[in-house]
């Protein structure tokens, strides 16, 4: 190779390859500091699109597994009142039995009838308050309300008197469900009116003048219904009270089933029916025919056919607890399946995208050797034109 000072073609290969080697312990630097041998799309595009997806799946699975441990603490939660519940009953059928002998006056079983009728009380108490993060999961409701095509306010529907006036925006979600609510015109103000786990509760909303373009929004909080009036000319309160009194808003039944989501992807779920508890004239009616009709007389033959109620009430009961129970265990072993999975998942992300120590280690220190060696090579090469400079001496 010819000798020149102008261009010096060894320091410029020691130089590149001094570059390189840099390239390399900063990128296995990079790489051990994060823990990530993808730290960015350049390092591995492919590798960074499965991973990414990879991540999707191991996050959703994981919060599907809270899910499910949710679900099943839901399912706990009813269990446990329906236990508190069946005890009540076999208690109540220990009174029928005892009510049933000959031995005991009239008293004594009016005596009886007294804490018949505090447990009967006592279990709708527990079906209607047992909640679980504010939603009642013994009275037959858990889905969440809708108003019918029965109702008589419909969202969209036009007013009679103040045609240019409508209704919109109903909300129910918060109501309960299979309820009707009455609206009625009293002292100027429109008054809803239904009743709730067998107690009549009323509520009162003024409306007012509504200039064109305006609206207004009644809202009976106490029964978690609210709807609005929107008017395209101006309206009086008047007339509202006239078009609005005598209508009704139906919702429709609870289904009482409880849909949890337990996959990763949409419409993964599984469900658990809860039933309704209550002893009412519309839910386990002949348990509470009997219980009011012994009530009003108590009779041997009156505590007999109590007996035969609470017997087949039981019955019911323990069948639907069988349920809750396979619900249970169910979203037990898909919880197990959603874990294991979502482990697989991270174990196969991590050969992707985690760095293996070891070799990113070892190619750390075979960059640091380079480096120092074109270090060193660099500095001889610069001294290489110095030869020719003794040429001219």
């Amino acid at each position: 190779m010819a000798m020149s000072i102008r261009t010096n073609v060894s320091s410029l290969n020691a130089q590149r390859a001094l570059f390189n080697a840099g390239n390399d312990l900063n990128k296995s630097m990079q790489r051990l500091s994060s823990g990530y041998r993808i730290n960015s799309s350049a390092d591995d595009a492919a590798g960074l699109a499965i991973s990414t997806k990879l991540q999707s799946q191991i996050g959703g699975l994981n919060q599907a597994s809270m899910n499910a441990q949710d679900g099943i603490s839901m399912i706990q939660t009813a269990e446990g009142a329906l236990d508190e519940i069946t005890s009540s009953l076999q208690r109540m059928r220990d009174l029928s039995v005892q009510a049933a002998n000959s031995t005991l006056s009239d008293t004594d079983r009016g005596n009886i009838n007294q804490e018949i009728q505090a447990l009967y009380t006592n279990i709708n108490n527990i079906s209607s308050r047992t909640q679980f993060n504010g939603q009642a999961v013994l009275t037959g409701a858990l889905a969440t309300s809708q108003n019918t095509t029965t109702s008589t306010v419909l969202n969209g529907g036009p007013l009679t008197t103040e045609h240019t006036a409508a209704v919109m925006d109903i909300d129910v979600t918060k109501a309960t469900a299979g309820t009707t609510y009455t609206l009625s015109s009293v002292a100027g103000a429109l008054r809803m009116s239904a009743t709730i786990n067998g107690v009549a509760t009323t509520q009162d909303v003024t409306p007012v003048v509504l200039a064109s373009g305006g609206s207004q929004t009644f809202n009976f909080s106490s029964f978690g219904v609210k709807f609005t009036i929107g008017a395209n000319g101006a309206t009086t309160a008047a007339n509202t009270l006239v078009d609005l009194a005598g209508k009704t808003i139906i919702t429709a039944a609870g289904s009482g089933s409880a849909a949890f989501q337990v996959g990763a992807n949409a419409s993964e779920t599984e469900t658990a029916t809860f039933f309704d508890t209550r002893i009412s004239a519309s839910n386990y009616s002949a348990l509470n025919t009997a219980i009011s009709t012994f009530n009003g007389a108590t009779t041997i033959a009156n505590a007999n056919s109590l007996l035969t109620n609470v017997d087949s009430t039981i019955a019911s009961l323990v069948t639907s607890r069988a349920a809750l129970g396979a619900s249970q265990n169910s979203l037990q072993h898909t919880m197990n399946n959603v874990k294991t999975t979502s482990d697989n998942l991270a174990a196969s992300n991590s050969r992707i995208r985690d760095v293996d120590v070891a070799a990113e280690s070892s190619a750390m220190t075979r960059a640091q050797i380079i480096s120092q060696s074109a270090v060193s090579v660099l500095a001889q090469a610069n001294q290489m034109p110095q030869l020719a400079l003794k040429l001219l001496g």
